[in-house]
């Protein structure tokens, strides 16, 4: 996908901001965290994704001259600023999760070193993606994860938000686990099967339904889904599908069947009775028309003998929830004496202080490959395995408890370096089939108490002791100075 990669893509008190870092000097080295306070569709993880094309947008971040022309225009920006941005580029070194890993509230996903000035500006590029393809993968992951197996069809380009926000899905979609597109251009960028049958349009272009569907088979004989709730899906339809069907059938070929409207249990039990007794045990049932991963699962309870799902405006556009609450905070910025300051922000609610200091995440494996819990620790704590752990909640001063050595097999870091002096230190994938894997099996390792639909498991995502001591400390500080 073609990077926009202009540097007027953030909000403008980005813009204000940096003009008074750079007007009054202060532009220290900082490090920034981007992470989310909580999971969405009250699932129990999210799937990480996003971050290849956040960096190829970064590395290429720049103002134009019409840029530069439109800020001036706005009689707001002194001629040194707009001429330091004119040469301006994204210097900066990022930390970041892999793309496709499963995630949790409160855990840096991305770690940003740099100048004040360049860490500001970005914040807003970086929330605008990862805060989105982030949602929708997850989505589209609960959507597979309840198809016991089954195919499910992106449909969701004309129900987007805008051609952008429709290619982002797709991509997005495809690393969560869809098998197929209908948006033709995001199979071309990302590599993404594409997929499609046809329109009620095709079978009223006809003077009858069973030419409609005989043309079609005719023309796709190795993909002959055909639509058939166009008239009567339980008379004219079926019947007419059946006709091709066994036509198909002496070829060597097969048909499949699509419905789009009605009651979709009823209706698939009745036309894969339909088909099995007219001998078509191999002709495949896919549905559409307003799916979400409960009426998927509600469907499969039911006995629906559904094969495939197109699925579109719930999964594009995240359904009942249309946003993922990321957030960009300050961590810590450089001293006079050349020395990180932890930094922090305090609030009165205590989910929104943040946790100070450059940071690490590391993830604890059980002897099956399976994440146990996270902790979130100092970067220059020495996490390893064959030692027993303190490991503290985010939230309370008291909740915690002890990981010890004979309960976890391995423990890693989650954070690795993926940029470095605005220069992208890993491959770009050819196409997302790499990055959509790493999803499947991280997902995979996870327990089903975290992935089930209602009322998951709450995963651990604890601060390590140092972290702990050092937030408090700030805090005391704070409340004793005010």
């Amino acid at each position: 996908m073609k990077s926009l990669a202009s540097g007027l893509t953030t909000d403008f008190y980005e813009l204000n901001m940096m003009q008074g870092f750079f007007l009054t000097g202060k532009n220290p080295e900082v490090v920034f965290d981007m992470f989310y306070r909580s999971n969405p569709f009250g699932s129990g993880y999210c799937v990480f994704a996003g971050l290849n094309e956040l960096l190829a947008d970064l590395q290429s971040l720049h103002f134009s001259p019409n840029d530069i022309k439109y800020l001036e225009s706005l009689n707001r920006f002194k001629p040194e600023f707009l001429e330091y941005l004119s040469t301006f580029k994204f210097r900066g070194d990022i930390y970041a999760m892999e793309e496709g890993e499963t995630v949790f509230p409160g855990e840096p996903l991305i770690r940003v070193h740099g100048d004040l000035m360049s860490a500001q500006l970005v914040e807003s590029m970086i929330l605008n993606t990862i805060n989105f393809q982030t949602l929708i993968a997850t989505k589209a992951s609960r959507m597979k994860y309840v198809s016991r197996g089954g195919r499910i069809m992106e449909f969701g380009l004309r129900r987007a938000q805008g051609v952008n926000g429709a290619i982002s899905a797709s991509r997005a979609s495809f690393i969560g686990g869809t098998n197929s597109t209908s948006n033709t251009i995001a199979g071309k960028i990302f590599g993404i099967p594409v997929s499609g049958t046809m329109a009620h349009s095709w079978v009223m272009g006809f003077d009858s339904e069973l030419e409609a569907f005989r043309a079609f088979a005719a023309i796709y004989p190795d993909d002959c889904v055909l639509l058939i709730d166009t008239f009567d899906t339980l008379t004219s339809g079926i019947e007419n599908a059946i006709t091709v069907g066994l036509e198909q059938k002496k070829k060597g070929l097969k048909i499949s069947v699509r419905i789009d409207s009605g009651d979709l249990s009823y209706l698939s039990k009745a036309i894969r009775k339909r088909l099995d007794e007219a001998g078509l045990e191999d002709a495949e049932i896919c549905v559409s028309n307003d799916i979400d991963e409960s009426v998927i699962q509600t469907l499969l309870l039911d006995g629906a003998p559904i094969d495939s799902w197109g699925i579109g405006t719930k999964l594009v556009t995240g359904g009942e929830q249309s946003a993922l609450n990321g957030v960009y905070k300050l961590a810590a910025k450089m001293g006079a004496d050349g020395d990180f300051i932890p930094a922090m922000k305090v609030s009165n609610s205590y989910e929104k202080t943040t946790n100070p200091g450059i940071k690490q995440v590391w993830r604890f494996f059980g002897k099956e490959g399976e994440p146990l819990a996270d902790i979130i620790a100092l970067e220059s704590e020495k996490i390893e395995a064959g030692r027993d752990y303190m490991l503290y909640h985010p939230f309370s001063e008291i909740d915690f408890f002890k990981m010890k050595a004979a309960a976890y097999d391995s423990v890693k870091p989650l954070l690795n370096l993926v940029m470095k002096d605005g220069v992208s230190v890993i491959e770009q994938p050819a196409d997302l089939n790499g990055i959509r894997e790493k999803a499947e099996k991280s997902l995979s390792s996870l327990h089903m108490s975290y992935r089930r639909q209602v009322n998951p498991h709450r995963y651990k995502v604890s601060l390590s002791g140092e972290l702990k001591a050092l937030k408090s400390s700030i805090i005391m500080r704070i409340r004793e100075q005010s």
